[in-house]
């Protein structure tokens, strides 16, 4: 995670809250200004006068990722009073999520897949797990933390945005993961063993 402030003239990755649940509204204005933005969905599955209705909901409420220069966020925000930032616990500044740390969440998150499992990531002990690289299935080439989560039967690959939100990935076999060699504070040790 960065807090520090980024230069007027780069795009960052902003966390966001659309308070009052008013994230698709958000979305909606980010569109209309041709504002690059991400929301993580998931499929809920509803009965609607006797039909299942499968339709695609906010895993997360009110989280929005705003990809932006600063002043544009700034000029969207003066319109939108419901759209905040995110402050880092620890600095109480606004939290700015690195371009690879984003990349990584949007391929796990944008999956829709409904095993994945949403978490704080304070719920999360990271220094028990050991980096990962997922090398087959709909997640291949992914990197994340393999840990034990609350909720889930075995460990799983969990990919986060710091001080945001932490997602565990659906089961992977352990034949489908390798460890990334020489990652600080976790052991290289093979999957599976303990």
């Amino acid at each position: 995670m960065n807090t520090s402030q980024t230069t007027e003239d780069e795009k960052s990755w902003f966390a966001m809250r659309a308070i009052f649940h008013r994230e698709m509204a958000a979305m909606r204005l980010l569109e209309a200004e041709g504002v690059e933005h991400f929301i993580p969905m998931r499929r809920q599955t509803q009965t609607i006068r006797g039909r299942q209705v499968s339709r695609l909901v906010p895993a997360i409420r009110n989280l929005i990722f705003v990809h932006a220069r600063p002043e544009t966020v700034r000029r969207i925000k003066a319109r939108a009073a419901y759209l905040q930032y995110i402050p880092d616990a620890a600095t109480g500044r606004m939290i700015v999520v690195p371009d690879d740390q984003m990349r990584r969440f949007i391929a796990v998150a944008g999956s829709c897949d409904d095993r994945l499992l949403w978490l704080r990531p304070e719920e999360v002990n990271w220094s028990r797990g050991m980096r990962v690289r997922v090398t087959g299935g709909p997640f291949c080439g992914q990197e994340g933390v393999l840990v034990k989560v609350k909720g889930a039967r075995d460990r799983r690959v969990v990919v986060a945005v710091e001080g945001v939100v932490a997602i565990a990935m659906a089961t992977i076999r352990p034949d489908l993961i390798e460890p990334i060699e020489g990652s600080a504070g976790h052991p290289a040790r093979r999957p599976g063993s303990k």
